[in-house]
């Protein structure tokens, strides 16, 4: 990583709304569509529209459904959400607006599936899963030896394992001509490229770059020049990587001593949850997406572990339109 200061300075940050809060409730992960409204999971078990001015509307799971922790979100082309449950019971569920809830994977290649993290529709009516640690409590997977992750494809031939013992896996992105599927390896502390067979199934895994002290890769967009965007939590950093691995450092909001701290359990195989909860910063509180949208694809927006409202920044570089950007509703 570059080791010149961060290229935005703190105050090019604003917020939904024009506070620091918005009623939302860890907004982790975000989705843009081109008409302006901006989706993000909600910890009330659904998931939050917002638009410029603010929170509009949440879709919440109806009264007496499964658990719900929403972590990672797609937009369906009817409007619905496919929602990952970072409860401990786990899977993935398609959540309609009116409440409905539906199970859509409970069990791959016969194994439960645990705390599941994120999940992305891609532009060939495929959806990839990660699930990050078959352990549980998760925070047991929070070091760098622990690679227990998998990566799940659902498409036509069914639900099957397609990656597996990854560094606890979290966003994944696809280039433009599929052929290629990136991966963020959290506590591997790594940014891991697969080749994607004309089946669907990964492989060739490489190492497209790693990531020093403080950088713990989380959440992964992708711009129209085909440079990756990854957000760390605990550290609050924004990394733009290039397709030879090369890091440059867009943002950061984090306290030197609280790294340091967390450095140390990290090594010494004693980081848990309260190095997150804790964190310290100045403005941003656990950022752990990005999204980019607005009319131009040039508002980057930031989704958060423990916030309440949505952080945004201009991009100098225009993002890459997702599947869903036209799904306007």
């Amino acid at each position: 990583m570059s080791a010149t200061a961060p290229l935005l300075d703190l105050s090019a940050i604003t917020f939904l709304g024009g506070g620091l809060g918005d009623g939302l409730e860890r907004p982790e992960c975000l989705l843009c569509t081109s008409n302006g409204d901006l989706y993000s999971s909600d910890g009330r078990g659904g998931v939050a529209l917002s638009g410029p001015s603010g929170l509009r509307e949440i879709f919440r799971a109806a009264a007496g459904s499964e658990t719900l922790l929403p972590n990672g979100i797609a937009l369906q082309r009817d409007g619905s959400f496919l929602v990952t449950n970072l409860h401990e019971s786990g899977g993935v569920f398609r959540l309609d607006r009116d409440g409905k809830l539906s199970e859509v994977l409970r069990k791959v290649d016969g194994v439960d599936l645990p705390a599941t993290n994120f999940v992305l529709a891609d532009d060939r009516g495929r959806v990839w899963v990660t699930v990050s640690t078959r352990q549980s409590p998760r925070f047991q997977a929070f070091h760098k030896g622990a690679a227990d992750g998998f990566v799940v494809l659902i498409d036509g031939k069914g639900a099957r394992i397609v990656a597996d013992k990854v560094g606890y896996a979290n966003e994944l992105q696809l280039d433009r001509q599929g052929q290629h599927l990136y991966l963020n390896e959290t506590f591997g502390r790594c940014l891991t490229r697969f080749n994607i067979n004309r089946f669907g199934e990964l492989s060739a895994p490489t190492v497209v770059t790693e990531f020093g002290a403080g950088t713990f890769p989380d959440g992964l967009a992708m711009d129209v020049e085909e440079h990756l965007w990854v957000t760390s939590p605990v550290s609050n950093r924004v990394i733009r990587v290039a397709p030879d691995g090369a890091q440059t450092l867009i943002l950061e909001d984090s306290d030197p001593d609280h790294l340091a701290a967390v450095e140390v359990a990290y090594k010494g195989g004693s980081m848990g949850r309260v190095h997150f909860e804790e964190a310290k910063s100045q403005k941003l509180r656990n950022i752990s997406s990005l999204a980019f949208g607005g009319p131009d694809l040039r508002t980057a927006y930031l989704g958060s572990l423990l916030g309440d409202g949505i952080a945004s920044f201009r991009s100098p570089i225009m993002g890459r339109p997702p599947t869903h950007w036209h799904f306007n509703v």
